[in-house]
């Protein structure tokens, strides 16, 4: 083969990003950039780090060790004003009389249909101001369009502000190198206020990980951007931080689902599992919009579900590799095609594959065995309990 058949041949089956000026940069681009990013993705128009080494080094870094990501993708829209708690009980089906100022929360946002727009956590840092640290859509502008024209007295932006997460069990010896014992007061899904080195944060005990873990989150992130990467990775230095992407591997064996893959538009919070009927909070009289289609979905039950699987055969790939350029297609044991494997890995440490399928009522049963048309080939499959690890999720609360 020629060198320059070899050279296209690459490149079609491993395409490069394009660097360029439209796709916008977090404020720790250039600073996460020098541990030697192999792989970005473009998440909220911005471009989003996702790979370092390889997926199984940085999963056992993760669940290890502790860890540094680049997560300034997390857009954060800031509502706040006189009717801002108004606003936010009006776009969450969950009741925020139930958050306090000072705490998270990890909500849907809905739309007149049930389906789901996005699910960020929920910041409440004021009484009347709040935080949404965005999933993968545009939600600025579904809140600005629902605001506009409307009697709410309110102001939405986005703000300069950006998270880097710290994730893994020396967490908290690193966060306590930074920022003193205080740290280790906060509860799981509350947040407090901070400086460091003259530097404006909000802390959360939050994470995209199943383990334990922070997010950091830059006032004047633009401006301060650089020099907050440089202090918390000098800080994890001692501890032996390592610099990953976000980690599948582990969100899928926590049971954490990723926008645009597990849910989207079309999926409502019925039809995830897992238990997040919790995430609808039908109260009294108080509307939010998506309301009557979900009360009727509720009443009527809903045609499929987001179930765990089990998948037989060789290793399907570690999610962020490569290797699921789309969704398996999951047939029944007829032969038809019935549904999809949305998210998928091969687990390190269970040494199984295991993924989240959507697939119709009638085949969610634990037990149920399918048939995936995986990467390698068609494979058998079998309905499983999810989480597939730490079900209770008391690792990251510990």
């Amino acid at each position: 083969m020629s060198q320059l058949a070899e050279h296209i041949g690459h490149s079609q089956a491993a395409p490069e990003i394009l660097l360029y000026p439209r796709i916008r940069k977090s404020p720790f681009f250039y600073a996460s950039r020098r541990h030697g990013v192999r792989k970005y993705s473009v998440y909220n128009h911005h471009y989003h780090p996702r790979l370092y080494t390889d997926p199984v080094d940085e999963y056992w870094a993760l669940v290890q060790g502790v860890t540094l990501w680049d997560v300034g993708v997390e857009r954060q829209i800031e509502i706040s004003g006189p009717d801002a708690f108004a606003f936010v009980q009006r776009l969450v089906p969950r009741d925020m009389r139930q958050c306090q100022v000072g705490q998270c929360k990890y909500v849907f946002v809905t739309a007149p249909d049930g389906g789901i727009i996005n699910d960020p956590v929920l910041l409440r840092i004021e009484e009347n101001r709040f935080w949404l640290s965005l999933a993968d859509s545009d939600v600025m502008l579904w809140c600005q369009g629902l605001a506009h024209g409307s009697d709410f007295d309110v102001t939405i932006r986005e703000v300069d502000v950006a998270p880097v997460q710290v994730q893994g069990p020396k967490a908290k010896a690193v966060m306590v190198d930074l920022f003193g014992e205080r740290v280790l007061e906060m509860a799981y899904y509350y947040l407090m206020e901070a400086t460091l080195d003259g530097m404006s944060v909000v802390i959360s005990r939050t994470g995209y990980s199943g383990e334990i873990g922070y997010e950091i989150y830059l006032r004047d992130a633009s401006r301060y951007g650089e020099a907050l990467w440089q202090r918390v990775f000098e800080a994890g230095r001692p501890h032996g931080m390592q610099v990953i992407g976000p980690c599948h591997i582990r969100r899928i064996e926590g049971g954490i689902l990723a926008f645009g893959c597990d849910i989207w538009y079309d999926t409502n919070p019925f039809e995830v599992g897992m238990g997040y009927d919790w995430m609808v909070d039908l109260r009294g009289d108080d509307d939010f919009i998506g309301r009557a289609a979900l009360e009727r979905i509720k009443a009527e039950g809903v045609s499929r579900k987001l179930v765990g699987v089990e998948i037989d055969g060789p290793s399907v790939g570690y999610f962020t590799d490569g290797a699921m350029i789309d969704v398996f297609p999951v047939f029944d044991d007829t032969g038809e095609r019935i549904g999809k494997v949305t998210s998928a890995t091969h687990s390190p440490r269970q040494e199984r594959n295991v993924g989240y399928a959507m697939v119709p009522t009638a085949h969610a049963e634990l037990g149920t065995p399918l048939r995936i048309e995986a990467n390698t080939g068609m494979q058998d499959a079998v309905v499983v309990a999810k989480p597939f690890h730490d079900p209770t999720k008391d690792i990251p609360k510990g």
